[in-house]
């Protein structure tokens, strides 16, 4: 079938509110476009899945789980889902990224070193590890839904889209099966159960493409291409430098062999030692409009080959939907079958119906046991819902009273509780603000933990104390908060060896300390220098403790000695104990002391001379 040209639909507006403004790409089972959100005042993508999909119940009801689960996600390496809506056709709104994808660049001829290959990788693995550990499986990992920011970030695309076509039983417009052969895991090649497994299998022969430009097991048709991968193991190539070992591993043929998303990001990282620091990624952005190609339903390059013919051509050179050869072969044998058997035999062979009943407000114990006895399989999903109780279902997918097949999965929605509150932000603010601040949000104060800070004035919130990356809590929750009781005592430093004044002032304000100068005589510290701190080196005090440093004016003046009637010798000792000088003596040194200059009481600095005077001979 010829597609309606991607322009066709430009100025449209979609649920009242988001304005297509330029085609961005399209695939098996969508069209892609830039849009505007005119309530929001802010560039999306929007996905708008192609008519055919319109008319299909089931097929609605399982996008619109999806869609919800998928907009519940919020992990940086996973592409957010902001909202969706059925205008005539269903849609998804996701957030608009402008550094093109992974199938983008490779198809302009570029390949990625190892190191920016480990990068890529690793972002990628954790953004499984994410969604598998809320039970969401992506199956349809391949460079198309491998999208990058315009810094690099890689994000994650198209979560439950895959499991909502597949799961539908819907084909593209020619046909074909929606998935992507070239990156199926060797269960899906054999018709099994697909699990996390699968992904992570994916995401390596992504990762090796991404470096050589070169899948592995790519047959001639997409039937082959999943029969030589059903039991070959996979062998990354030798460019892949030191992440060939955990690559190998995900591409063992057993599932329960390979690591785990978050074990594959891990042993990412420890090889990242032996590599150089990658340079920029070679992002290509959004392509202007549609190009010949591989298939993308995401922003970056835009094309448009027909799946089916994919499957038929005679080289498999994009990603084309994934045939489930197993069932094929099963629908061959079902055909002759009936062919020989006639209408009673294909009769005898249709599914027994159920009325789905009516699970709501029962605990996951029993909404199992009441759909077992009908034959009919729960998934359950977690959610929250307003005025909910945990453990409590709340609705099932179909609704109560559908008709469903036995066997068939039915999605079981328990409730997890309310939902979360977001944490505010108390950082900086008064105890008693924060703790306002967070009743009002919802939640209630833990333990306030008291420890010093040098910048934080005592009684104001250092910070909650939250798990990194935790972003909401449970209404009621407690959040601890560090508090400050202001900067911490400090010892008065020491004296610096210069004793020089001015250092001395700035190694107190270097330890938060106020200085300030005094002064006195000294005998022993020279006029001008440092005598001591006070208080002294040693001594605990606050931050901004005045400090005084007493600084040296050098001897005091002292009284000089009374040594009248004294004879010279002694005198002389006398004085020079005061710390003078005798410098001469008038008279007979023999006779006792009449006088000294200057005379005996005068004020005088320690050195100065002093003259003795003593009786002259003869008188």
């Amino acid at each position: 079938m010829t597609r309606a040209p991607l322009d066709g639909d430009i100025g449209r507006v979609l649920g009242g509110r988001y304005r297509l403004v330029a085609p961005i790409g399209r695939g098996a089972s969508a069209r892609v476009y830039l849009a505007d959100d005119v309530t929001l005042r802010r560039r999306v993508a929007v996905k708008v899945l192609h008519d055919g999909l319109a008319e299909d119940d089931a097929f609605l009801r399982r996008f619109r789980a999806e869609a919800q689960i998928a907009a519940s996600l919020n992990n940086p390496h996973v592409l957010g889902v902001y909202d969706w809506g059925h205008d005539d056709v269903p849609y998804l709104v996701t957030e608009y990224l402008g550094g093109g994808s992974l199938r983008g660049m490779l198809d302009a001829g570029e390949r990625l070193t190892p190191s920016q290959a480990l990068l890529t990788g690793l972002e990628a693995a954790r953004g499984l590890d994410y969604a598998h550990g809320r039970d969401l499986i992506h199956r349809d990992i391949k460079p198309a839904n491998l999208l990058y920011d315009e810094s690099g970030r890689l994000r994650i695309a198209d979560f439950g889209l895959a499991r909502a076509i597949a799961e539908a039983g819907l084909t593209d417009q020619d046909g074909s099966m929606v998935g992507t052969a070239r990156y199926a895991a060797p269960e899906q090649a054999r018709g099994e159960r697909v699990g996390p497994a699968a992904d992570v299998y994916a995401l390596a022969l992504a990762i090796n493409e991404a470096v050589t430009g070169e899948v592995p097991f790519v047959g001639d048709t997409a039937i082959a291409t999943l029969m030589a991968r059903a039991d070959t193991p996979f062998e990354p190539d030798p460019e892949l430098g030191p992440m060939q070992g955990v690559l190998r591993r995900c591409g063992a043929l057993d599932p329960e062999a390979r690591p785990s998303a978050g074990e594959l990001a891990a042993s990412l990282m420890a090889s990242a030692t032996d590599l150089a620091r990658p340079t920029p990624l070679p992002l290509i952005g959004p392509a202007p409009g549609v190009a010949s190609g591989t298939d993308s339903t995401q922003h970056g390059t835009v094309h448009g080959v027909s799946p089916l013919a994919s499957v038929q051509d005679s080289s498999v050179t994009s990603d084309e939907p994934a045939v489930r050869w197993p069932w094929a072969i099963v629908g061959v044998i079902a055909l002759i079958a009936a062919v020989v058997g006639g209408f009673m035999a294909w009769d005898s062979n249709q599914p027994i119906m159920h009325e789905v009943p009516d699970v709501a407000g029962q605990t996951r114990a029993q909404a199992t046991e009441a759909l077992g006895e009908i034959g009919l399989v729960p998934d359950f999903r977690d959610t929250r819902e307003p005025g909910s109780s945990a453990g409590e279902v709340l609705e099932t997918d179909p609704a109560a009273g559908a008709e469903v097949a036995e066997g068939d999965p039915i999605i079981v929605f328990v409730s997890l509780g309310e939902p979360l509150v977001g944490i505010p932000d108390v950082d900086g603010l008064p105890t008693v603000d924060a703790v306002d601040r967070l009743e009002e949000q919802g939640l209630t104060l833990g333990t306030i933990h008291e420890e010093a800070h040098e910048e934080i004035l005592a009684g104001y919130v250092i910070e909650a104390l939250v798990p990194t990356g935790v972003i909401e809590l449970e209404p009621g929750a407690p959040v601890d908060l560090r508090v400050s009781t202001g900067p911490a005592m400090r010892a008065v430093p020491g004296i610096p060896e210069s004793l020089d004044p001015g250092d001395a002032e700035i190694v107190l304000t270097d330890a938060r300390l106020a200085p300030n100068r005094s002064r006195e005589f000294s005998d022993d510290v020279a006029e001008g220098l440092v005598i001591r701190f006070e208080p002294s080196a040693g001594a605990f005090v606050d931050a901004g403790t005045n400090v005084s440093i007493v600084i040296s004016d050098g001897p005091a003046p002292r009284a000089i000695p009374a040594v009248i009637g004294l004879d010279v010798d002694e005198a002389t000792a006398i004085l020079s104990d005061a710390g003078f000088a005798v410098s001469g003596v008038q008279g007979d040194p023999s006779l006792p002391v009449l006088a000294t200059d200057p005379p005996a009481g005068e004020l005088h600095l320690p050195g100065i001379s002093v003259v003795i005077a003593t009786q002259l001979t003869g008188n």
